[in-house]
């Protein structure tokens, strides 16, 4: 039915702002040009559509640790959600360049500084973070969701279950996601030379 496409929501930062400041060269990003191709969810597929669909979403990525080390000079602004035919889609959004990320299964998610367990609904549990802070120079907030816990309207997703903040200390930003089974995933970043975004995709199925 056409090239990917993603039903996005989630929040931003509450006044909306964008740190303007000079930004400082970090670690290489890994940038992805194009997004794997896909159908978007429809109820009204049946039949050999729906076949034609199941058989393009067999997952090719894997289970295993994925990011890139370094910090950088940006802040953390919003952290959204997404529904595509194949997968869920955590976006973290940043103000500037992403100097590092990590992604992983853990058993627990736990509080950045005080190693409180973070509790999340879910089979599964992937710890995701991000190397910028959630607030600026003089620790203003730049994302302050009204819900530490529930980031996001995970309601009808195939695979998320619940997507949590766990922090934002020494330079970096923890997110904790829950998602229905130990599911294939695949992380990236997206620039555009002034704003970043920390893409997660979970699979539906293996």
């Amino acid at each position: 039915m056409g090239s990917a496409a993603v039903l996005v929501q989630g929040s931003t930062s509450p006044d909306g702002r964008r740190a303007r400041r000079g930004r400082r060269r970090g670690a290489p990003v890994l940038t992805a040009l194009a997004v794997a191709a896909g159908a978007v969810v429809s109820p009204s597929v049946v039949g050999p559509a729906a076949a034609a669909q199941a058989a393009t979403c067999r997952a090719v990525w894997g289970s295993t640790p994925e990011g890139a080390p370094g910090l950088a000079d940006g802040e953390v602004t919003g952290v959204r959600s997404g529904r595509h035919a194949c997968f869920d889609r955590v976006v973290v959004d940043v103000a500037g360049p992403v100097g590092g990320h990590h992604v992983r299964y853990v058993d627990a998610v736990t509080q950045d500084g005080s190693g409180a367990r973070v509790p999340l609904r879910g089979g599964a549990r992937l710890l995701l973070v991000v190397g910028a802070p959630a607030h600026d120079d003089d620790f203003r907030p730049t994302y302050a969701p009204a819900d530490a816990r529930e980031l996001v309207d995970v309601r009808g997703a195939s695979t998320l279950r619940q997507v949590a903040l766990a922090g934002s200390f020494e330079g970096q930003t923890t997110v904790g996601v829950g998602v229905r089974a130990r599911l294939p995933f695949r992380s990236f970043v997206l620039t555009d030379g002034t704003t970043s975004r920390l893409v997660l995709d979970v699979a539906h199925r293996w």
